[in-house]
Order: C-alpha cells, then structure tokens, then sequence
C-alpha cells in the first residue's frame, strides 16, 4: 500500500485524517482500507510531495550501483518506478497486498507481487535494496509481524544490500503537538508495551470516512526490532512531515532509516 503515519499508508501509510487512542475496534483492516482508499490515493500523496520527495532522494543518493529494487507495501508503485530510474536498476519488484491499490499501478513490465512484508515466499531471489516507506511497517497487525517482516528483509538483502525503512514517529511533536507527545513520553515511561503505539486512523475519501489501525514507532522500539532482525543501523534521518525538511531534533519530524546486514 502506500501513504504512513498516525494520520494513514500499508506500504506508504496515509497521514491525512484524525488519530486517536484506540478505544474501539476500527471497522477495515489495513489492507481493505486501502482497497477502499485506492482512487483517493493518488491526491492524498500529492498534498504530502516535499516529504515523501524528500525520502527518496536520500534513498537514490544512497544506491548508486544496485541492481534490483524490492518496494514492499509499494501502493501505485509511482515511488518505486522513480526511484529505479533514477538509480537506473535492472529489475523492480512492487509488492502489494491491496488489489485495489495494484489496480493503481502503472502498466509496465515491473513485476508485482500480491503479498504482505509477512507473507513474503521464502524462496524469494535477494534484493540489492528494499524499500519499506511510509510507514508500512506500522500497518502490519501486530508486534509479531512487524518483527517477522524485518527478519524475511535480512533473508532477502544481498550481502552488501541496504533496506530503507520509513516510520512515523511517535514523538514527532511538529506534527501531533507538543501536548500529546508530552502525554505519550509521560505514558511510555510508566508503562512500556508495544502496544501504547497502536492507534486509530481516520481518513477522509470523498464523501466517505474510512477507519482502520496503525502503529507508531519509538526509536528505541526501532533499534530493537532491527537488532533481533539481524540487521544494523547505518543512518537515521529526522524529515519534517510538513516540509520535508531534514532536521536533527527528534521532535521535528517522522524517522527514516538506512539499514544493512549486522
């Protein structure tokens, strides 16, 4: 899918719309929210160009000689076709669980793959580069997921491969107010789960509301899910949702990762 943050994107969560604590069971799952999302996509990534250009220019400065390209969570697929080109790749893979966002993709000879990061085949080929932006991550249901998601990226990265993995951040204060990440810091230190990170997400699609559930990520929560993965930290990048600015205060902004083998 595509679009991410507490405000919405599977393979590139949304962030348009309200979020809140969840108090009560959404009524889609991600996956089918973005089936129900899908023509709006499109709109809704144009009103967040900075930020979501700004992610990829650091991936493409970052690739200068790899050869394939696995976009997992890759909604209409127009990120990773920009980002292959611009790295002048020989292969690109779009994996996409939504069937309603594959119906978005450009009609080229990429291939795409309708599978979740969880459901990956095991026997897949490796991959110079894996992109998983927008907060796709945070659409995998689950702690157990999210970890099992990461884990199949090692078995799938060449040995001098990279992952790029973009997240909302749970302490972004530039975009959810400094109130509610002050609450959220007071809560986390009282009581830490993985679960105080689950939210609600609401989107606006035409004349319709659309409801489904996301997560947002700590960099400490990060840190611990790339480690168990096997994998390492090369970089973090902080990038202003609104602007796309890159910044080194981790209040003012959503996190993007460069990731390697450990």
């Amino acid at each position: 899918m595509g679009s991410g943050s507490e405000s919405a994107g599977l393979s590139n969560w949304p962030q348009s719309g309200q979020t809140m604590a969840m108090a009560e069971k959404p009524a889609l799952t991600p996956i089918a929210a973005y089936d129900t999302f899908a023509p709006f996509y499109s709109g809704y990534a144009g009103a967040r160009m900075p930020y979501l250009r700004r992610v990829e220019d650091i991936v493409i400065t970052h690739i200068p000689r790899a050869g394939s390209l696995l976009d997992v969570g890759a909604g209409d697929g127009i990120r990773a076709v920009r980002i292959a080109r611009s790295a002048n790749m020989r292969r690109v893979v779009l994996l996409e669980p939504s069937a309603g966002m594959r119906a978005q993709c450009p009609a080229t000879d990429i291939e795409i793959w309708p599978y979740s990061a969880s459901e990956i085949p095991e026997a897949a080929v490796q991959f110079d580069v894996i992109t998983c932006l927008w907060n796709v991550l945070g659409h995998l249901e689950g702690p157990q997921q999210r970890a099992s998601a990461l884990v199949r990226f090692r078995k799938m990265l060449a040995p001098q491969g990279m992952v790029f993995l973009d997240v909302s951040h749970r302490y972004n204060a530039q975009s959810y107010g400094w109130s509610m990440t002050f609450l959220r810091m007071v809560g986390d230190l009282f009581l830490r789960s993985e679960k105080r990170g689950d939210v609600a997400v609401t989107w606006k699609a035409g004349e319709q509301i659309i409801r489904t559930t996301g997560h947002v990520f700590t960099h400490r929560e990060i840190k611990r899910l790339v480690c168990a993965a096997g994998l390492k930290i090369l970089r973090r990048y902080i990038i202003s949702y609104e602007t796309g600015r890159v910044s080194k205060l981790p209040f003012r902004g959503h996190l993007l990762y460069q990731l390697a083998r450990a």
